[in-house]
């Protein structure tokens, strides 16, 4: 009787496919295996001292232990206020345009239930962070995956990017609602100007779609490019949100601190529909997190200063193992096309034959979509020793490949 019950929601979402790695992660450890792990973005670095002393002081207080506000502090929703100002120069109100959230995908997931109706349409390019397509399923709607491209410095292609744009507008039944974009791009690193979001609120206006854009890598920069936002674009507010998360920047991932700002209407759908979920961050670490954001931000050149180093270790040591890789310009992640000899395999043949064989583990690109299969994810959070090991390790199975 019960085998005939169906769950609708759980039936449309694909099954992980990071989970199958994962599985062979696991065993290999369980065996005694030494691992070279470059498959999850978290980050492996301590978080800065004086936001952990500001959660210590401020849990030793007392009545911090009660519920707190699910929206977030006022303090803490003035700080992100404020650090748009200074970062961005865009003015927001604390109370109606910004909201406190669990880490930047909780707050997007609540966001898509709190603004999906039935049989909606997003548009969203593939390859994606996998909750960027999946949280419009679970929500009801649907998404058209709109692929994107590239050039070798990681730079949108937008003029590719516009032609497909509105091809999905116009050929998509009922049209699209919203559209979804992610600069610094993970899994692929692809970075724009601010030219790219001029444009795109010009059309979400004409074309009545809102934005919403997720910048969680967007202080983990190098080589001189610096993260735009679309809220710096006049009138922005009309049609966009925007999310980051302290996750990556500050070394907070587990802490779960992220944020939403932007329009008035969308932010107070995410504040209603959080009031009714939750009761809100521990208060200390909404303490703490206001301290991250007002407070000195030398930590944070330290923390880019860590990736780019591995970046440029990890370019040079796997294009000695003859893995050539393109330099990306931002992001704690390396989006790597697959080696020639390996392309007939597909990311996660490859993927799995380099975990058992070389004993390094990534990501394959086809969890974020079937766009990505040439490639492979491979965050940045191992030290250089390690990176170099796990480059040996690579030369050698890539020689067995080719003389295979």
């Amino acid at each position: 009787m019960f085998d005939e019950i169906q769950f609708n929601t759980i039936n449309r979402l694909p099954n992980y496919v990071f989970a199958e790695i994962n599985e062979i992660k696991l065993k290999a450890r369980r065996a005694g295996e030494d691992i070279i792990d470059f498959s999850m973005g978290n980050p492996d670095g301590d978080t800065p001292k004086h936001i952990v002393d500001k959660l210590v002081e401020s849990a030793q207080k007392p009545k911090t232990a009660g519920y707190s506000a699910s929206k977030g502090i006022y303090k803490l929703r003035l700080a992100i206020t404020d650090w748009y100002e200074r970062k961005y120069g865009v003015k927001l109100d604390p109370e109606t345009e910004a909201v406190a959230t669990m880490g930047s995908k909780e707050g997007y997931v609540h966001l898509v239930q709190a603004i999906t109706n039935p049989g909606d349409v997003a548009i969203v390019p593939d390859p994606a962070y996998p909750i960027h397509t999946h949280a419009f399923i679970i929500a009801g709607g649907n998404v058209v995956q709109m692929p994107f491209s590239w050039n070798e410095q990681f730079e949108l292609d937008e003029d590719k990017f516009f032609a497909d744009l509105y091809t999905a507008l116009n050929e998509s039944i009922p049209k699209p609602k919203y559209v979804v974009v992610n600069f610094p791009h993970n899994p692929t690193t692809v970075t724009v100007e601010q030219r790219f979001y001029d444009k795109l609120v010009k059309i979400a206006k004409e074309e009545r779609f809102y934005i919403i854009s997720d910048i969680a890598y967007a202080d983990i920069t190098f080589d001189g490019y610096k993260t735009p936002s679309i809220l710096s674009t006049p009138g922005a507010k009309d049609v966009a949100v925007e999310s980051f998360t302290l996750s990556k920047s500050y070394n907070m991932a587990g802490w779960r601190v992220g944020f939403f700002v932007g329009n008035p209407k969308l932010i107070g759908a995410l504040q209603k529909i959080k009031s009714w979920f939750d009761y809100g961050m521990f208060t200390p670490i909404q303490v703490a997190a206001t301290v991250a954001l007002n407070g000195p931000q030398d930590c944070q050149d330290e923390i880019v200063e860590k990736y780019r180093k591995r970046r440029d270790v990890l370019i040079e040591s796997f294009g000695n193992a003859g893995w050539h890789i393109d330099k990306p310009r931002a992001s704690m992640f390396v989006w790597a096309k697959l080696p020639p000899e390996a392309l007939h395999l597909g990311s996660m043949q490859f993927s799995k034959e380099l975990l058992q064989k070389a004993k390094v583990a990534v990501s394959p690109g086809i969890g974020f979509g079937k766009h990505g299969d040439d490639y492979v994810r491979i965050a940045l959070i191992e030290n250089e020793k390690r990176i170099r090991q796990a480059a040996r390790n690579i030369k050698k199975y890539l020689k067995s490949l080719k003389e295979g």
